[in-house]
């Protein structure tokens, strides 16, 4: 039986059966889109197949470094964190890299956990589409830096002096993809194995920098192979004693590290919502209005999208990263690339992610606007011709500087709370303004080096 055939809780009974499996992996994703689980036993397994099982909250009240948030009203101290109810996804099976028959399955924050869980905030969003009788589709882009480092050369070097597996600036590079050819085919490989398909992989313009393009895929699946593909990618780095990093922007001296994501809309009957060959561009109305929607409300909804202090140190003129709440036709200095084309191709790409985020989060946030703009016919202002980084942009489009700022728009956006739901906009403004407090906290290289002696 294949793992990506599994459909229902039988579906995945029979299948851990067939394989003799002791035990399983089961996993879910926490605020900064980190993987967490464990290894379950066959009756642990079906038990909670059948009945849930629960885990600890604090996976939804502690950051990146396990520290544990001080301002979050659902999960702290306060609660004592307890167990939450947590449903496994039957749907999600997978094989797994390198572990002979082991399955994996993602799992689900249930009841009043789901209210915050991202995995949940996602779905809720999608049903919204639903109702209006819209089928949302997806693909992500990530580019990401490899490095000939272990997890403790990287510590002893204090991340200083790190040695890239590639030198210099080479995007597209042939010769790159055929040198190092074992790890781009064991890329490949994985993303077979484990079902999140890559469309495109190569090497991008920077010393040890690969990007890769999963394939299109309904919203829900396009985000688990997402996140799946981040987990992962640094699994199979590691087990060849390399580290692959996601971090927005490691280095002053290159680009930082994108997460775009491509959308487009299906009505149920598989048609094209956005798609229009009288309109301009090819633009549905409908793709006008979404595309207004989420120009229009990206300040208000950054910070899941630019989820860490890291991120806002890409957004930087002329570094290929957008800067502004911009769109334009086929213009890759904006956020928003409206790249018109046939009823199957006509997209938008929402630029504006790192590959730093969450990816259920960025989708969230990107659906989240263009449903707004969807439900209350609003239009984008003027497309940009040229380069966007060298024109005026009205205040209302100029983005939040700082993960601070960013967090106290989207704690303060109305929007955000009608789609996304209070009590996740309040858990997680007070996860983003946890995360900008512990930085302020941290005396950096720069203060070092600019203080120490002279001032």
């Amino acid at each position: 039986m294949d793992a990506r055939t599994v459909k229902t809780i039988e579906d995945a009974k029979k299948i851990v059966e067939a394989r003799g499996l002791s035990h399983v992996k089961v996993g879910l994703f926490d605020n900064d889109g980190i993987m967490r689980g464990k290894y379950m036993s066959k009756e642990k397994f079906f038990s909670s197949l059948d009945n849930g099982f629960a885990f600890c909250d604090v996976v939804l009240g502690w950051d990146a470094k396990d520290q544990l948030y001080d301002n979050t009203t659902y999960t702290g101290w306060h609660t004592g964190y307890p167990d939450a109810p947590v449903k496994i996804l039957p749907d999600t099976c997978r094989d797994v890299l390198d572990e002979d028959g082991m399955l994996l399955f993602i799992a689900e924050f249930d009841e009043q956990a789901s209210s915050i869980c991202p995995r949940a905030t996602l779905r809720r969003v999608l049903d919204q589409y639903d109702a209006l009788g819209l089928n949302v589709f997806a693909a992500f882009e990530y580019e990401f830096f490899v490095f000939k480092e272990t997890p403790h050369s990287i510590r002893e070097k204090n991340y200083h002096d790190l040695e890239p597996i590639t030198p210099d600036w080479f995007g597209y590079s042939m010769i790159r993809n055929s040198t190092y050819l074992e790890l781009y085919q064991q890329l490949l490989g994985l993303s077979q194995t484990m079902d999140f398909p890559i469309e495109g992989l190569h090497s991008e313009t920077g010393p040890g920098v690969l990007e890769a393009a999963l394939s299109v895929d309904s919203a829900m699946n396009a985000s688990d192979k997402a996140a799946l593909f981040k987990t992962y990618t640094k699994v199979l780095a590691q087990r060849n004693d390399l580290i692959a990093t996601f971090m927005a922007k490691w280095s002053n001296d290159y680009p930082g590290q994108s997460g775009h994501i491509h959308i487009s809309l299906q009505n149920k009957d598989g048609s094209s919502a956005f798609y229009d060959a009288n309109g301009q561009h090819n633009m549905s109305p409908l793709q006008r209005h979404f595309v207004a929607g989420l120009q229009r409300l990206m300040p208000e909804m950054l910070c899941m999208v630019a989820p860490t202090v890291n991120s806002y140190r890409r957004m930087i003129p002329g570094f290929w990263a957008p800067t502004h709440a911009t769109w334009a036709v086929e213009n890759r200095t904006t956020s928003l690339r409206v790249i018109p084309g046939s009823a199957k191709s006509q997209r938008v790409e929402y630029r504006i992610g790192a590959a730093d985020g969450n990816p259920y989060l960025a989708l969230a946030a990107a659906l989240a606007s263009g449903l707004c703009g969807i439900t209350n016919n609003w239009e984008p202002g003027e497309s940009i011709i040229g380069n966007a980084y060298e024109q005026e942009i009205p205040d209302e489009l100029k983005l939040p500087a700082t993960l601070w700022d960013a967090a106290q728009r989207f704690k303060a956006s109305r929007y955000a709370k009608e789609i996304l739901g209070e009590a996740f906009v309040e858990h997680f403004a007070a996860s983003r303004e946890w995360e900008e407090r512990e930085f302020r906290k941290a005396v950096t290289d720069w203060e070092l080096k600019r203080y120490f002696e002279i001032i």
